[in-house]
């Protein structure tokens, strides 16, 4: 005779790692989240970028270093795009920061979904070139 499990017991068998109390699924590409500086990270590669550029602006070599930028994605008849639902639509970046005068917009990439290939399209329409590290 098979041994059956409780609810709870299949979600914990099924469910690694906690936020807040509430179960979580591991990230679909393997990225473990991580916290430096209190700032919690989808993953290591970008936790780790944020140390460099912290370091980099600490030295002064780059300044006004922003996190999870948000930026508009505007069409070709110059108004913001819109999803199927009427939502405007937008682009999170990683990095924004300044580098001997330029503004820079980084993001610290594994898997390169065709969503992010599609915004990076548009933001290159749009003159707004996105660093990849």
């Amino acid at each position: 005779m098979t041994q059956r499990m409780t609810a709870t017991e299949f979600l914990s068998s099924h469910h690694k790692g906690t936020t807040k109390g509430k179960k979580t699924r591991p990230n679909k590409f393997g990225a473990k989240k991580t916290t430096v500086d209190g700032i919690t990270f989808d993953s290591e590669h970008e936790a780790k970028r944020y140390r460099e550029l912290k370091t980099l602006e600490r030295a002064g070599l780059i300044s006004d270093l922003s996190l999870q930028v948000i930026i508009p994605l505007i069409g070709a008849n110059g108004e913001q795009l819109r999803g199927e639902s009427g939502r405007k639509l937008t682009y999170r970046a990683d990095f924004k920061y300044c580098d001997d005068g330029k503004t820079i917009i980084e993001d610290a990439k594994g898997t390169k979904t065709k969503d992010y290939l599609l915004k990076k399209s548009i933001l290159a329409a749009q003159g707004i070139e996105i660093v990849e590290v």
